[in-house]
């Protein structure tokens, strides 16, 4: 009875070996399922910007109706000053103090009008200039809209206060911000047909090319702004790039761009880097090298 009761007492506990049993099989679990949440999170970052750009739209249609035609898209303004296609797209979606768009706008970066006498975004507004107002086209309180300041410590040719609108993939930059990366804008120069990446435009002569890559080339030689040196250089800086992801595929007996009568936006995408397979644009992206 003595040795059957000492028996009884002794508590039980697992070896070291089932511990590094389980151990390993925790760790093979954990190994499987943080590829699938990222994955699960890539994909839900892109239906947010696929729904974003559902609005931009929406929205860019609301003021062709209103203005007889797509916003310009060019790399200056009417006066030769760096103004390129994202700030052109925030001041036709929210004008340049995001409350609303003048009806007098010719897309100076400097908020004049054509004659360059009279400004079109006085701060603070006057009753009479917000009647003159279009918009804003996208509410105001979840559009991510941010000084081109925010974003980049250097903003080159550009005016620090100029407003662009973001992606949804934000990440902290070196200004100390979280934010996403601008949205590019280009406007179809319908009057144009070709799509040649061999035939190469220039800031002001598009050559024939329904597209220019000229019109956001500048913002996108800003770099990325959370990087340095030779490693914040985008790929969509190659011109080649541009032109052969912007071909369609459907059209085979020639070289044409997708969305040929009207406009595209491209996003970054997730890695925050323009010319890379996971851009996410408002066609189909097909990436090439």
């Amino acid at each position: 009875m003595k040795s059957l009761f000492k028996k009884s007492r002794k508590k039980a506990a697992f070896t070291i070996i089932e511990l590094l049993t389980v151990m390993s099989i925790i760790v093979i679990l954990i190994g499987l399922l943080v590829p699938a949440l990222n994955m699960a999170k890539r994909y839900a970052k892109m239906v947010r910007q696929k729904a974003q750009f559902h609005a931009m739209d929406a929205a860019i249609e609301l003021y062709s109706n209103e203005f007889d035609g797509y916003p310009p898209s060019g790399a200056m303004d009417p006066t030769g000053q760096s103004y390129c296609g994202a700030m052109k797209l925030c001041e036709t979606m929210m004008g340049q103090d995001l409350m609303g768009v003048h009806s007098n706008s010719v897309f100076r970066r400097d908020g004049m009008d054509a004659t360059g006498t009279r400004l079109l975004y006085p701060s603070p507004p006057s009753s009479d200039n917000l009647k003159a107002r279009k918009g804003p086209y996208l509410p105001s309180e979840s559009v991510s809209a941010y000084r081109l300041g925010k974003i980049f410590d250097d903003t080159g040719d550009f005016l620090r206060e100029s407003f662009v609108l973001c992606d949804v993939y934000t990440r902290q930059m070196r200004t100390g911000e979280k934010i996403g990366m601008p949205i590019l804008y280009y406007k179809a120069d319908t009057a144009n047909n070709l799509h040649d990446p061999n035939t190469l435009p220039t800031p002001i002569d598009n050559k024939g090319n329904i597209y220019n890559y000229w019109d956001n080339q500048s913002v996108v030689a800003l770099g990325k702004p959370w990087e340095a040196g030779e490693l914040s250089t985008h790929k969509l800086m190659d011109p080649l790039r541009f032109y052969k992801n912007t071909r369609s595929d459907k059209i085979t007996t020639t070289s044409r761009p997708f969305r040929v009568d009207s406009y595209i936006l491209i996003s970054a995408g997730f890695d925050g880097e323009y010319g890379t397979a996971d851009d996410v644009c408002n066609f189909e992206w097909k990436y090439r090298e």
